[in-house]
């Protein structure tokens, strides 16, 4: 395609309209049109020569007829220089009306006919008239059908106008035609930069990137400005711009096209695209190069564009390109910001690489980090307090809380003092953390809600519910008032302790507070009751949750779905499952689970059989609580051989190993069968797969091995389980007490109390 661009059917039509005529423009039909319209307010007036007054005083006196005859000698004496370009505008330009300014015009034409110059300068300003007065844009339209086939070329500045008013209303094809009679030396990268802009506007991309293209050639001879990078880019990367969809790839490749003519994107820009392609699966590499390589060109001089590339290279956990990327911006003199270096330091304390972290944080302290020299601020300081707070470090933390006092502008705020109250409620120190509170109110730091939550969280996770309750009234009274988090965490608690009582009581409270309970809270509620068997309650709960515009989710239909089963409500459970379908859920591995363990316990195996057929059919894959559910029932019904079997087939086929419980149930059962060396046995297999036993593991043992009166095995046994730190509880310690008194080995039970060795012994008491 040639410079001037190919017409759209539209445009068709209209240069089928405007072919050229081979006769002059009518001056009267023209006049006659233009001079329908009231004269505009006059334009505004220059300093003009002694030849722009001696020509429009006579022009604008009522005797036209003789001036007419004076007009050549006035405009263009005998003696004397022409007049020039600019004498000819500002002339034009004192002139009230366009009508005037045609008639100027025609003026000119009659009698210097073949000076193109002369007629483009002073056409020109026959559109500026046209311009200001109103419907401008239908009036420029006539003149430019008027005068397109004339041979007087337009001038660069009279297309410019052109495009731009024809641009303001929308007319979009004759703004192309009057670029394509454009004279092609007159095409000024200003010309297409309007032209470009109105392309981009009225979602003819592909027409603006093809003009475009000829801008960014390597020789071109209109090559790109700044405004051409900022009309491109902010066409092309806002979002609700309308137009075919311009991909990432193609901007990528117009940025470096730009890059090639010294033309960039700015900050707002290369931010967006950078952050554009970080969003893309697999394309932060190409964010990467594209950012190097205008880094190196020099178009990157601010941090932002930078530490886009670095928040995403962050949740790539790519530290290594962070370290490059940082590398880079110091090569190329790009100051880092406060925000930069607080991307680095957020992402190593997401990993709990808190050292690194801290080492970020003394450099910046110490006023130099690789030659930069960037303060730390508050949420630098709280992203590493709140770091150190989650790898258990707290009084690590607390050391940097003194050291913002100390810092001018980083005074420790509430997300400080929440930070570290977390910590040490996580840690279990709640004295700790009620000692923190107290010294931000002493200081004047205002709590949140998130204080008082993750205080009275804290409380009650450490069984001191009822302090937090107090706790709660007293945060109450000084008008900080809880939310949804915090009576979720109260009514949890209570239903931990079979209190649902008070758990009720307290969601009615939340309800007449006007404090709206969310999802959580009416699932805290509803699974506290079920495991208390009050299932009434429980479906009154859920009756509620659907009033209030929740839906109950699949955990809370399995929650009801376990409550009636183990409360033996068979139907009820049956109800439940039936309004979880029609809820469009189906069931999964837990409401399986959940069936099979009922079914198993209460021997109905074929309904068992029935179940894991059609878990399979499902595609859900068993998991350890189902071997385990069937393993124990099978167990319960005295049917051994099946549960070993059962076992077998897990630890061999399965690619779910069996654990402790799983082996737990097996021993018990054999100890009852008084079979000890299957028994044994089994605890070697334990060994050799790495499943640690507990206490209940022990006692089993130490049962059967009693009735045997293996007691070497015993010793054998009480040393291992000294290994395994597996403490005796009062079980193990009344087989072991009334066995070893029995046989006069009290020594070696005191040794095994204390954690020590216990020595084989002699074989007289053995069997």
């Amino acid at each position: 395609m040639s410079a001037a661009l190919r017409a759209s059917p539209k445009q068709s039509n209209l240069l089928r309209f405007l072919k050229p005529q081979t006769t002059t423009p009518n001056p009267s039909s023209l006049l006659r049109h233009l001079s329908a319209e009231p004269h505009h307010h006059p334009p505004p007036q220059n300093d003009s020569s002694s030849l722009v007054g001696q020509v429009v005083e006579p022009l604008q006196t009522t005797d036209n007829d003789g001036n007419e005859d004076k007009f050549p000698e006035l405009l263009f004496p005998s003696t004397g220089p022409p007049p020039s370009p600019r004498d000819l505008l500002q002339t034009i330009r004192r002139l009230g009306s366009t009508t005037e300014a045609l008639k100027f015009f025609y003026r000119v034409q009659t009698v210097r006919p073949q000076e193109s110059e002369l007629l483009s300068f002073t056409l020109e300003a026959v559109f500026e008239h046209a311009s200001r007065e109103p419907n401008s844009h239908s009036k420029l339209l006539d003149l430019f059908k008027r005068f397109k086939n004339s041979g007087i070329p337009f001038s660069a500045n009279a297309a410019g106008l052109l495009i731009r008013s024809f641009g303001r209303a929308q007319m979009v094809d004759e703004s192309l035609l009057v670029y394509n009679v454009l004279c092609p030396s007159h095409r000024f990268t200003h010309i297409r930069n309007s032209l470009i802009d109105l392309l981009f506007r009225r979602g003819r991309v592909d027409d603006g990137l093809h003009m475009l293209d000829e801008m960014l050639k390597p020789n071109a001879e209109f090559p790109p400005n700044s405004n051409t990078g900022h009309i491109v880019f902010n066409a092309l990367l806002k979002r609700d711009r309308i137009g075919r969809a311009v991909d990432e790839e193609e901007v990528v490749g117009l940025v470096s096209k730009f890059s090639k003519h010294d033309v960039f994107p700015n900050s707002v820009w290369l931010t967006q695209l950078i952050n554009r392609l970080c969003r893309k699966t697999g394309w932060t590499d190409r964010a990467w190069d594209i950012l190097h390589e205008l880094m190196k060109s020099g178009g990157v001089t601010e941090a932002a564009s930078c530490n886009a590339l670095l928040t995403a290279l962050g949740k790539a956990r790519e530290f290594e390109k962070m370290n490059t990327v940082m590398a880079e911006m110091k090569k190329m003199n790009i100051q880092p910001s406060v925000v930069t270096f607080g991307i680095l330091v957020n992402n190593l304390c997401k990993v709990r690489r808190v050292d690194e972290a801290l080492e970020v944080l003394e450099k910046m302290n110490g006023g130099e980090n690789d030659g930069f020299s960037v303060e730390p601020d508050v949420i630098i300081y709280n992203t590493v307090i709140d770091g150190l707070c989650k790898v258990g470090r707290q009084d690590e933390g607390l050391g940097l809380l003194e050291r913002m006092r100390s810092q001018p502008g980083c005074m420790p705020n509430t997300v400080t003092y929440n930070c570290l109250i977390s910590g040490y409620c996580k840690s279990s120190e709640i004295k700790a953390a009620l000692e923190l509170f107290d010294e931000m109110n002493k200081n004047g730091v205002p709590p949140n809600v998130i204080t008082l939550n993750t205080l009275v969280d804290g409380m009650c996770k450490h069984g001191r519910t009822a302090s937090a309750v107090q706790f709660f009234r007293e945060m109450q009274g000084k008008g900080l008032k809880g939310n949804a988090v915090t009576y979720a965490s109260l009514i949890n608690a209570f239903c931990n302790v079979n209190n649902t009582g008070k758990a009720i009581e307290l969601f009615d409270e939340m309800l007449e507070a006007r404090c709206s309970p969310d999802a959580i809270v009416y699932y805290t509620l509803i699974s506290g009751l079920s495991r208390a068997g009050k299932l009434d309650l429980a479906s009154s709960v859920v009756s509620r949750m659907k009033e209030a515009g929740f839906s109950p989710d699949i955990v809370t239909y399995n929650v009801l779905v376990n409550g009636f089963c183990r409360t033996n409500k068979l139907d009820k459970a049956y109800e439940t499952l039936k309004e979880m379908e029609e809820a469009g859920f189906k069931p999964d591995g837990v409401t399986y689970n959940t069936l099979i363990s009922y079914f198993s316990k209460s021997g109905d195996f074929r309904a068992v059989d029935k179940l894991t057929k059609e878990m399979a059919k499902e595609g859900i894959v068993p998991t350890v609580i189902t071997y385990g559910a069937l393993i124990h029932a099978y167990c319960l019904s005295e049917k051994l051989d099946e549960a070993m079997k059962m076992f077998r087939e897990m630890s061999s086929s399965s690619k779910v190993p069996p654990n402790t419980v799983i082996y737990n149930i097996l021993i018990n059962s054999l100890i009852k069968k008084n079979q000890v060396d299957e028994a044994l046995s089994l605890m070697d297999d334990m060994k050799v797969k790495e499943v640690k036993p507990n206490t209940n593991t022990f006692n089993a043992i130490f049962r059967g091995l009693k009735e045997k009166n293996q007691l070497s095995k015993a010793f054998e046994l009480m040393d291992r389980m000294t290994e395994h730190a597996c403490n005796p509880d009062y079980i193990t310690m009344e087989i072991l007490t009334e066995w070893l008194s029995a046989v006069g080995e009290t020594k070696k039970l005191k040794s095994f109390v204390h954690g020590y060795q216990v020595s084989a012994p002699s074989g007289k008491w053995e069997k």
